[in-house]
This record gives structure tokens, sequence and C-alpha cells, in this order.
């Protein structure tokens, strides 16, 4: 089950979806977070997920990767329901790198990275020169080598978040969820990862994140606004009418205008 890589059009046919939401709710305690939601997500695409504080944005990714279950509704991974994916099978598929993920401080970061080959080792086997050459890899892209000795609590705050996503990097999956990927990120450092996500869709896979800076959003192929736990508008990013909805979103504070070849979010 791999993604469909000739997709290279922004028409969405069922073969196409790689992530489908239909009608999630979801409620924690008391709280209803999902209302209903519906969305889909096409394949070999990067699609960001923004919306207002306590919209449901991060709950919503932790149910499309299947960390939370829906109260109601389904997700369907490649038109196969995610419940029915065999555990291992579905970690191998997708990838995870959530806000302030935990991970084993006392690990030195290359093993932090290896735990990401987990999902495709037999039980107690040591790790091959595949799974090793997945980790190197995946370090360098995010010019994380030269640390592969220290411990994870000896890197700064940025310095961790780049082993986290080398780590959700190795797995090597088809589809790849980030929630806030650039925290603690210097601007060149985010630079680096929109270059990152870029290969990434260009070699087929599907991008999904989470992301609080609507300038970078914007730079995705699509959006997806969420608002009070279901989807207020979702299309492609460079679509005025996704423009106007991420201003309505947001009571018209903010305005989307072009600036040298990029769309740019400014203050009322």
């Amino acid at each position: 089950m791999t993604p469909n890589t000739s997709h290279n059009t922004h028409q969405v046919t069922i073969n196409s979806i790689a992530v489908h939401a239909y009608s999630i709710r979801l409620n924690l305690g008391n709280m209803s977070i999902l209302q209903g939601l519906n969305a889909s997500f096409t394949q070999s695409r990067w699609t960001s997920i923004v919306g207002p504080n306590g919209a449901g944005k991060s709950t919503l990714l932790k149910v499309l990767c299947g960390v939370l279950p829906c109260n109601a509704g389904r997700v369907d991974l490649l038109g196969l329901p995610l419940a029915n994916w065999p555990r291992k099978e579905r970690a191998r598929s997708i990838s995870w790198l959530g806000q302030s993920e935990a991970a084993g401080d006392d690990l030195v970061v290359y093993d932090v990275v290896m735990l990401a080959r987990l999902p495709h080792l037999a039980w107690l086997a040591a790790p091959s020169a595949c799974d090793h050459a997945a980790v190197e890899q995946a370090l360098r892209e995010t010019q994380a080598w030269d640390w592969r000795t220290r411990r994870l609590a000896s890197l700064s705050g940025g310095e961790r978040q780049r082993v986290l996503l080398a780590r959700a990097l190795a797995v090597q999956a088809s589809i790849v969820l980030m929630d806030e990927p650039l925290t603690h990120l210097d601007p060149a450092h985010q630079a680096d990862w929109l270059a990152l996500v870029g290969r990434l869709t260009a070699q087929g896979t599907t991008v999904i994140t989470v992301l609080h800076e609507l300038q970078i959003a914007l730079q995705a192929d699509d959006m997806l606004i969420v608002a009070n736990g279901t989807t207020h508008h979702m299309g492609a990013c460079a679509d005025p009418a996704t423009h106007r909805a991420l201003e309505a979103v947001f009571h018209q504070r903010i305005a989307v205008q072009p600036l040298a070849g990029q769309w740019v979010v400014l203050p009322r």
C-alpha cells in the first residue's frame, strides 16, 4: 500500500486520497472537541491545518494517526478503515511528530532516531544496514548528524526538535503528520524545514501539519481551516476563497496579501 506518486493535479479522486476523515466526533471529558468534522487529504501533497486556539487542530491530528480514538465517525487510510490496519503496518505507513514529544532524555541521539525503525524490525532482531542507513539519512537531512553521540537531554530546544523530526523521517512512511513542527526552530531552520517538505512531497509522501505560523502554512498545497471542532473551509492555498475563509476565521483581524510571488499575512 503506497501512495500514488503519479498524482500531480489538485483534482481529488478516491484513489488519490491518502487520509479521509468522515464525520469525526470526539469528546474529552465533558467537552466536545470535534463535532462532525470531514476532511480529505490528497496523496503527495502538503496540507496545513490552521485555526484559532482551541479549535481542535491537534486533536484532529491525533485522531488521523490513531493516537486518539474518535467517539463517532471514521478515518480511512489509503482507502481502508484505519481501525482495520494491523498495528505494525500502520506504524510503517504513518509517521507522527507531536507537540512536546516525549523521548528518552538519557538516550543518545542516534538511538532516539533508531526507535523509528522498530516497526520495520522482526521481534528482537538487530537493526539492519537499511535501518542504519535510514537513521543516518534522517539525521543528515535535519542537520543533526554531528550530535549523534550526544544525549538528548544535552541539546537545546531547537536541536531537540530537529532530532525528533529526524525520528519521524526515519520511519520512511508514506504519510507524515506533524503538530507544530517549527517549535523552537529559528528562521534559517524553518526555511530548511520548508525545503524538506518540498522534497518529501516530490518523492510521493503526503505531509499533514498543524501550524500557527500562517505565513508558512500558506506555502502548503492545501489548507484545512478548523473552527469550533469542525471544518470551516478546505481548499488550495492559492485559492482566493481560502484567503477569505482564513481572514474570516480570525474575525478579519488579518489580511492575506500577495508579496514577491508569495502570500503573506498582515495585521489589519
